[in-house]
C-alpha cells in the first residue's frame, strides 16, 4: 500500500511542477544555507587550528610586556637576556627546547633581485621547537652560533624571489649590509598564525643578528617547547616564577612579561569559530521553518482543490487512514525533494566558496544527513494537519463540494 501511495504522491507532484517547485523553495534555501554555513564554519575552524599549529605543538611564547604589545603607557619593559634563556633550559623541568629570538626587517639583495624580508636570529633549538625540517643543506653549527658567523637558512619565499629556482645552498647574498652564506633551505610551510607567511624568513645565528643588525645583546622573545610527558600549565607556572625572580619583581607586582600557550590560543579561537558557526546555522535553519509553513499552506490548498476526489475515494471504500497517509506522503516527498536539491546546492556552493575565502573544504556527512532528516521531519510536522483535515472530511459533504 505504501508503494502505491508514494506513486500517487509523485504523480500529483508532477501534475503541478511549478507549484511544487515554489513549495519546496523554502526547504531548498534552508537546507543549502545550513549545510553551507556549517561546512564553511568547520573549514574556518580547521584553518585556525592549522595556523596556530604552525607556531609549533606544545609551545610557550614568552614576550616582554603584558600583551602582544608593551602594554600600558609606561616605560618599555626590559627585553630578556641570554642568561634568562640558559636559566629556563637548566632550571625548569619538562623543557624540551628553548630558542631565543630577535628579529628585524631588512632588504635582501642578490644580483638584480631584491626582497624585503624578516631576519630571525635564533639557535638550533628553534628548529627542534618548531619541528621544521630542512629541504636542503644543513643547520648552522655550534661554532657558527658561538662566533656569530654570517651564515643563514632561508625560507621558500625568499628562495623563490632571490634565487629563481636555482639551488641557493653554498651561494652568498646580501642581507641589509651583511653578506650571508646560505647553508640550508627550509621546507615549505605556507601561511602561519594570523595569516603571516612563514616561508618569508631568513634565519641566522642570534649573535650574528645582535652584532650586525640590532646592535645589542637583548632577546626579544623566547620560544619554549614543552615535553609531551609534562603538563604545559605547570611548566608555564615554573617559568613565570623563575622570570619574576630574575627580573626582580616583588610579590603583588604584576608581571612585566607574558607567556602565551599556543594550544590555549588554538582552543579559544576554535571555540569562537564553532560558536559563530552554530549561530549562523541556527539563523539559516529559520528558512526551514518558513519552508515548512509553505508546504502546509500548499497542502491545505490541495485538500480544498481535491475535496471531491477525496469524497469519491471515501465513498468507494477507502478508510480515513489511507487518505491521511496519501497527503502526508505527498508532504514528506515534497520536503525530501527540497532537501536533496538543497544538499546539491550546498555542495556546489561550498566547493566554490571554500577557495575564495581560503579555508579547506571539509565534507561532513553528519550535517548533511541531519539536514536531510530534518527536512523530512518538516514534511511530517507541517503536512500532518492538512492530511488530517483531508481524512476527517465527510464523504457526502465532500461529494457535494463544487
Amino acid at each position: 500500500m505504501l508503494g502505491t501511495t508514494i506513486i500517487l504522491a509523485v504523480r500529483e507532484i508532477r501534475r503541478h511542477l511549478l507549484r511544487s517547485f515554489l513549495t519546496i523553495l523554502g526547504i531548498v534555501i534552508g537546507v543549502s544555507a545550513v549545510v553551507t554555513m556549517v561546512t564553511l564554519g568547520n573549514g574556518a575552524t580547521k584553518a585556525v587550528q592549522d595556523q596556530i599549529a604552525g607556531l609549533g605543538a606544545n609551545i610557550l611564547q614568552i614576550r616582554p610586556g603584558q600583551g602582544f604589545g608593551r602594554g600600558g603607557g609606561g616605560p618599555r619593559p626590559p627585553d630578556f637576556k641570554m642568561q634568562d634563556v640558559d636559566a629556563i633550559r637548566e632550571q625548569v623541568p619538562g623543557v624540551r627546547a628553548v630558542a631565543p629570538q630577535t628579529s628585524t626587517t631588512v632588504t635582501a639583495i642578490r644580483n638584480a633581485a631584491n626582497w624585503s624580508t624578516t631576519v630571525n636570529g635564533t639557535t638550533g633549538d628553534y628548529f627542534v621547537a618548531q619541528n621544521w625540517p630542512l629541504s636542503g643543506g644543513s643547520l648552522f653549527t655550534e661554532a657558527d652560533e658561538e662566533s656569530g658567523k654570517a651564515v643563514c637558512i632561508i625560507g621558500d619565499t625568499v628562495r623563490q624571489n632571490l634565487f629563481r629556482g636555482s639551488d641557493p645552498v653554498g651561494e652568498r647574498f646580501r642581507v641589509g649590509e651583511v653578506s650571508c652564506d646560505v647553508v640550508g633551505t627550509l621546507s615549505r610551510r605556507g601561511q602561519g598564525g594570523f595569516g603571516a607567511d612563514q616561508d618569508d624568513v631568513v634565519i641566522m645565528p642570534i649573535k650574528a643578528v645582535q652584532r650586525r643588525f640590532t646592535g645589542d645583546r637583548d632577546v626579544r622573545n623566547i620560544m619554549v617547547a614543552v615535553d609531551d610527558n609534562y603538563d604545559t600549565g605547570s611548566v608555564q607556572s615554573s617559568i613565570s616564577d623563575l622570570l619574576r625572580e630574575r627580573r626582580g619583581l616583588q610579590p603583588g607586582t604584576p608581571d612585566n612579561f607574558n607567556i602565551f600557550d599556543t594550544q590555549q590560543i588554538s582552543d579559544t579561537l576554535s571555540g569562537t569559530t564553532r560558536i559563530l558557526t552554530t549561530v549562523m546555522g541556527a539563523v539559516a535553519a529559520v528558512s526551514l521553518l518558513v519552508g515548512g509553513i509553505g508546504i502546509m499552506n500548499i497542502m491545505l490548498v490541495s485538500v480544498t482543490e481535491r475535496t471531491r476526489e477525496i469524497g469519491i475515494r471515501l465513498a468507494i471504500g477507502a478508510v480515513a487512514r489511507e487518505v491521511l497517509l496519501q497527503f502526508l506522503v505527498e508532504a514528506v516527498v515534497l520536503a525530501m525533494l527540497g532537501g536533496l536539491v538543497g544538499l546539491a546546492l550546498a555542495l556546489l556552493a561550498t566547493v566554490i566558496l571554500a577557495p575564495i575565502i581560503q579555508v579547506p573544504f571539509l565534507f561532513d556527512p553528519q550535517i548533511n544527513l541531519v539536514a536531510f532528516a530534518f527536512s523530512a521531519l518538516i514534511g511530517v510536522v507541517f503536512g500532518y494537519f492538512p492530511a488530517r483535515r483531508a481524512a476527517a472530511l465527510n464523504p457526502i459533504d465532500a461529494l457535494r463540494h463544487e
